[in-house]
């Protein structure tokens, strides 16, 4: 049955609307978002749904969608491979990253299975948001066979675009659920030329086909969403760049997988990041994007505001939101609906991009679960997180479960800007944030 819930970030009456990543509700983890805006100019976001930190995904596809980017309505059981809903008879397999398109009052499901031998399917629906039913196999012929997206070109024909390391295209006949074989092209792009690894995504921009996908970076990891180009959906392309990565998301994390979208006049990135210290559980974010007079578009950073405004300094800014990790610390869920930093070590340092100081504060309150032993954290800003705005001292001798406040003085910071927080002590998993808080310059 399918399920919605309005989340206005599911924190509007706690914390105000000031933060946009990630965009799931807390406690929910969707990663590979497939973005479409559709004919009741709403955008909505597909992606694959994580339930471990052990495996991939799982048996279940939500829906996120919104009307301003920052209210997000989340669509749960939207379709089933396995238990309530299920929709694909012929196995039991999990649902790995899907794909949505339209045609004459019909929205298509495209599905990815793990198994190795029909694991490409198409379900179909009236709605959006589904429920998506008569899941039936689509018939790809040859090996490579993951994440499917479907390309809609302004002449009314679909392409159906698949593959890992060398990514296919092919026409699909105007029934939308099956391929016309006689189109299949290999080798659109490549890992050792475009870097391309999986996730394909195609858009249509000023008559140059984009196609976006999740690219190798330096390190041999699929961290990035790059884009090549060309004139025709079955290329040839040229490798553009990156457009964003999410290295230093979470320790442990190793893939992306993304898309662009364009919403209201404004181009957006929208990709994942992973959380709990592993490549799973992971979540969708977006940022704005924009293009240069050739069509080449910059690359962009991670940001904890994301399609928002800045954080405001006087809202309880939540642990989740941190854009970048650097060291051993990473987001964990203690409860079903509340995040946590946690597993730091002396030296970790958590970002958070941006937050909105107005005209000054004059202390920080952090929420913390205090361990054995004393500690710092430390809020720096500026160039190298050289300049200390506030300096918390963490006190010991806590069994590390029970979250208590401590405040201490600010310098008074005005204006935008990026706030690093330094965690200082001795030794290893030294304490536990749930958020933080400045208060206004009184003065």
């Amino acid at each position: 049955m399918k399920k919605v819930i309005t989340i206005l970030l599911l924190i509007i009456a706690q914390f105000g609307v000031y933060s946009q990543n990630p965009i799931c509700p807390t406690g929910v983890y969707i990663p590979d978002p497939s973005a479409h805006v559709w004919k009741d100019g709403k955008l909505y976001v597909y992606g694959s749904l994580d339930e471990s930190t052990k495996y991939y995904c799982s048996h279940k596809h939500h829906v996120l969608s919104t009307s301003d980017m920052k209210t997000w309505e989340l669509t749960e059981n939207s379709f089933a491979s396995k238990g309530e809903g299920d929709q694909v008879s012929y196995t039991d397999d999990f649902l790995y990253a899907p794909d949505v398109q339209y045609k004459k009052g019909t929205y298509y499901l495209y599905y990815c299975l793990s198994s190795a031998r029909n694991n490409e399917g198409v379900a179909t629906s009236t709605s959006p948001t589904g429920p998506f039913v008569n899941g039936k196999v689509l018939y790809t012929k040859g090996i490579n066979e993951i994440d499917p997206c479907v390309f809609m070109d302004t002449d009314g024909q679909a392409y159906y675009i698949w593959g890992q390391f060398t990514a296919k295209v092919a026409k699909l006949k105007p029934n939308m659920t099956e391929i016309d074989t006689t189109t299949i092209k290999d080798r659109v792009v490549t890992e050792s030329e475009h870097h391309f690894h999986e996730g394909g995504y195609m858009v249509k921009r000023k008559g140059i086909y984009y196609f976006v996908y999740a690219a190798l970076d330096k390190t041999g990891s699929a961290n990035c969403i790059s884009y090549s180009t060309a004139k025709s959906p079955f290329g040839p392309f040229k490798y553009g760049g990156i457009i964003i990565s999410n290295e230093h998301c979470n320790p442990g994390n190793w893939n992306n997988h993304g898309s662009l979208v364009e919403f209201k006049g404004q181009w957006y990135v929208f990709y994942h990041r992973s959380t709990h210290g592993t490549p799973f559980m992971r979540r969708a974010c977006v940022e704005p994007i924009y293009f240069n007079k050739d069509g080449s578009i910059n690359e962009v950073e991670m940001t904890s505001q994301g399609a928002g405004s800045p954080l405001s300094a006087f809202e309880k800014i939540e642990a989740e939101r941190a854009c970048l990790l650097l060291g051993n610390v990473r987001i964990e869920a203690f409860d079903k609906d509340h995040e946590k930093l946690t597993m730091i070590n002396n030296g970790d340092k958590a970002c958070y991009k941006y937050i909105d100081f107005g005209n000054g504060v004059d202390s920080v309150t952090i929420s913390i679960a205090t361990k054995q032993k004393p500690g710092v954290v430390r809020f720096n800003i500026g160039v190298f997180e050289k300049q200390t705005v506030a300096e918390v001292t963490i006190p010991g001798n806590e069994d590390g479960k029970t979250w208590q406040t401590i405040t201490a003085k600010a310098k008074g910071i005005k204006g935008i800007h990026a706030v690093w927080l330094q965690f200082e002590g001795e030794g290893t998993d030294l304490y536990d944030l749930y958020w933080f808080k400045f208060s206004k310059r009184t003065d």
